[in-house]
């Protein structure tokens, strides 16, 4: 296991979208005429922030964690995969520095929910919401993400050892 003071991990997720009744973004409901097409409720910023924090411990990705084979993941709140990322950075003896998050989606317009994705981050972080940075990009109408026919997104985040990792 590294003793490095500061590690940085980079995630990237995105999914379809269609027709629907709301989609989850960043643990928030939203309320909208599209849902997002996955095998747990598709809530891309989480997975781009799972597989950065993921990649800051070298712990591979979400999908060896919870793979689209598992019945047992079908339509989970993504919210879970985050709290077992979290649980296995502070077994590996880091906390979140940071967050910088990009989400690339032409719907949902996302300033009305930018704050509360935020503070739920920020939350499921242990961190201030000062730091957890969202940045909502459209794609200008070009290529699938641009025809409303999918969303991505992006996640860097800087880990800072707090301890030596407890036995788990």
């Amino acid at each position: 296991m590294s003793t490095l003071p500061l590690r940085i991990g980079h995630g990237f997720d995105s999914h379809r979208l269609e027709a629907g009744e709301g989609l989850r973004l960043g643990g928030v409901w939203i309320a909208c005429d599209w849902r997002l097409v996955a095998h747990s409720d598709g809530d891309a910023l989480i997975h781009a922030l799972c597989d950065a924090l993921l990649g800051a411990i070298g712990g591979g990705d979400i999908g060896r964690l919870f793979p689209d084979t598992d019945e047992r993941n079908k339509g989970l709140d993504s919210s879970v995969f985050l709290r077992e990322v979290m649980r296995r950075v502070a077994a590996a003896g880091y906390a979140v520095g940071n967050a910088d998050l990009t989400l690339i989606a032409q719907v949902p317009r996302m300033a009305p929910h930018a704050a509360a994705i935020v503070a739920t981050l920020a939350r499921e972080l242990g961190v201030d919401p000062s730091a957890v940075n969202l940045k909502a990009k459209t794609n200008e109408g070009m290529g699938h993400l641009g025809r409303k026919e999918g969303v991505a997104a992006h996640a860097v985040v800087l880990l800072q050892r707090v301890s030596h990792a407890p036995s788990v």
